[in-house]
């Protein structure tokens, strides 16, 4: 629900960016953060599926444990670069691109 919402907010306003012939300051205003965020969510999406894929294969007889020390540690590692990366994106919108629209303005 959040990712049709949010691409349709960001597919309208690059819609009226484009009539504008204005797609220049449109980048420049989502790219300095969208290069942290996207990969981000797609680091946080396959963190998401690690604990059912090894629940799954557990389920069909291909591993003996449920989650080893090693998955659970790879999880955590992804979690963390998430949020990591997450955060490196919400600084650079609030201090960066915050400053460049001003000075676009």
């Amino acid at each position: 629900m959040n990712l049709v919402i949010n691409g349709m907010n960001l597919g309208t306003i690059f819609y009226e960016a484009w009539i504008l012939n204005d797609v220049t300051t449109f980048f420049l205003l989502i790219l300095p953060h969208g290069i942290f965020e996207i990969p981000a969510l797609i680091i946080a999406g396959a963190a998401g599926f690690k604990i059912p894929y090894e629940l799954l294969r557990f389920a069909l007889g291909k591993k003996e444990e449920i989650i080893t020390e090693e998955d659970a540690k790879e999880f955590f590692k992804l979690v963390g670069v998430s949020i990591a990366l997450i955060f490196i994106a919400a600084v650079i919108e609030a201090e960066i691109t915050l400053k460049l629209a001003v000075h676009m303005a």
